[in-house]
């Protein structure tokens, strides 16, 4: 740790840029198979999003064309605004994957942003696979340094970690220095931003958070490029990342550091089953349990869940909001709506936060049945549980737990899983079942190829 009187002889961000210089994750068979998944998963999410109006919109403010793709439009952008756009699209349903040491979304942000830099610079497929890798083994390894505290703090990590995950990952395909690379990651602390007052009302802006770290990331790269200078002690400084948005001075670096480039994290990472937020996926499972017994709805009493005390103040308070949520995205972050929808529909995809269904006088009702007490032992965030007990009107018990969420790293989701999850999510955008597996044969060469492209999903 620094302060304003001493500054250390090599920064954090000079030791990760000595890391990032060093490492060749592109050599490897386990980079490319999850490189692969990521991107499966991305791009999917992202055409299943085009025709949304927070795609519009955020589409519609943006002037100027280029050569860039926008995942599911035919339209062109600049590598910033192509990033920005895609990372919005790809965030927006909140079914996009996620690093349970966090949590944190790291293929939202590092997937637009070598995107739209790959074919803005030329990249080949093994440039593109090497900033996957190292942008989104950064983003996840900072979550180590002070677990928990960026969220209580009122900041949305993937917000604010992204834009050096995107410093890390494009600075990486570029071939950056380290000095380079120090200096973007300087630059990058003053462009990170994210608050989540969203929950307040359900609004957008969560939504927009990876594509605006996506394209601030490349922002930092340029500049370092042309010779600006930032602050090499971004991260560790008296005025640095972790005092603005986690509060604290105390940072465990060494865990962030510890390994970085010879031992990866990022394949880890989980791909999600359910259009929501990642906590509410195993409370999903045991209402789903409860669901497939068969018994009537209309006999609950009331529904208890267990919940981690880190979780509550997006997920559970205020209740009486979490249990009536105002519109489909704030849907997404209740836990209580998670558990009617899917004892009541047996799922909690994209169809199940639309905001007709949100409004059903059953969901609401039930819902409204479900409360928590905190389990002071719950293992969050190093891992997502779900406890659900049901108690019927006669008195009968039903109680169901679960230590993992299906898609994580205790029980991921198998390739076929994520390839069915991709066509499924081009149906939802729109496009036909030929196109899709056409679009399925483009991702599995995009690695092998001298110059990535991603034109053939500009539709």
């Amino acid at each position: 740790m620094s302060d304003k009187h001493s500054l250390p002889a090599v920064s954090i961000s000079q030791r990760l840029a000595q890391g990032i210089v060093r490492a060749r994750p592109e050599q490897t068979a386990e980079a490319r198979a999850t490189g692969r998944r990521m991107l499966l998963d991305i791009a999917g999410i992202a055409v299943a999003a085009r025709a949304q109006p927070y795609v519009r919109a955020a589409l519609d403010a943006i002037d100027q064309d280029g050569p860039c793709t926008v995942f599911g439009h035919a339209r062109r952008l600049g590598v910033q605004d192509a990033a920005f756009v895609n990372g919005t699209a790809a965030h927006g349903e909140d079914f996009d994957d996620t690093y349970e040491g966090g949590p944190v979304h790291a293929g939202v942000v590092i997937v637009p942003a070598l995107a739209a830099a790959a074919e803005r610079h030329g990249f080949s497929g093994s440039d593109f696979l090497r900033g996957m890798a190292v942008g989104a083994e950064v983003m996840c390894r900072l979550c180590a340094v002070a677990p928990t505290k960026t969220h209580k703090a009122g900041f949305h990590p993937t917000a604010v970690f992204g834009v050096f995950g995107a410093v890390a990952g494009v600075g990486a395909a570029l071939r950056l220095t380290e000095q380079q690379l120090t200096d973007a990651f300087g630059i990058a602390g003053s462009l990170a931003s994210g608050i989540i007052e969203y929950l307040a009302d359900g609004s957008w802006t969560k939504r927009l958070h990876p594509g605006w770290a996506a394209q601030s990331g490349y922002r930092a790269v340029r500049l370092a490029l042309g010779g600006f200078k930032g602050p090499r002690t971004v991260f560790e400084g008296s005025h640095g990342v972790f005092h603005g948005f986690a509060n604290t001075l105390d940072g465990d670096f060494d865990a962030m550091l510890d390994g970085f480039g010879d031992k990866w994290i990022w394949p880890t990472i989980a791909f999600k089953p359910y259009a929501c937020g990642t906590m509410c996926h195993p409370y999903i499972d045991c209402a789903r349990a409860f669901g497939q017994l068969g018994l009537d709805p209309a006999t609950i009493a009331s529904i208890e869940c267990e919940a981690a005390e880190g979780v509550l103040h997006r997920l559970w308070e205020p209740l009486d909001a979490k249990q009536a949520p105002p519109n489909a995205y704030a849907a997404k972050f209740s836990v209580p709506y998670a558990i009617a929808v899917a004892i009541l529909r047996d799922d909690a995809g994209l169809g199940e936060y639309d905001d007709d269904i949100v409004k059903q006088a059953d969901i609401v009702a039930l819902a409204r049945k479900v409360t928590y007490v905190v389990d002071p032992a719950n293992p969050y965030p190093k891992q997502f549980t779900g406890h659900v007990k049901v108690t019927l009107t006669d008195g009968k018990v039903h109680e169901f737990r679960q230590g993992y969420f299906k898609g994580g790293v205790d029980h991921p989701l198998s390739d076929d899983d994520l390839t069915h999850k991709f066509h499924a999510n081009c149906a939802y955008g729109g496009l036909t079942a030929a196109a899709s597996q056409a679009l399925l044969g483009h991702i599995d060469q995009v690695f092998d190829s001298e110059k990535v492209d991603f034109s053939p999903f500009g539709r």
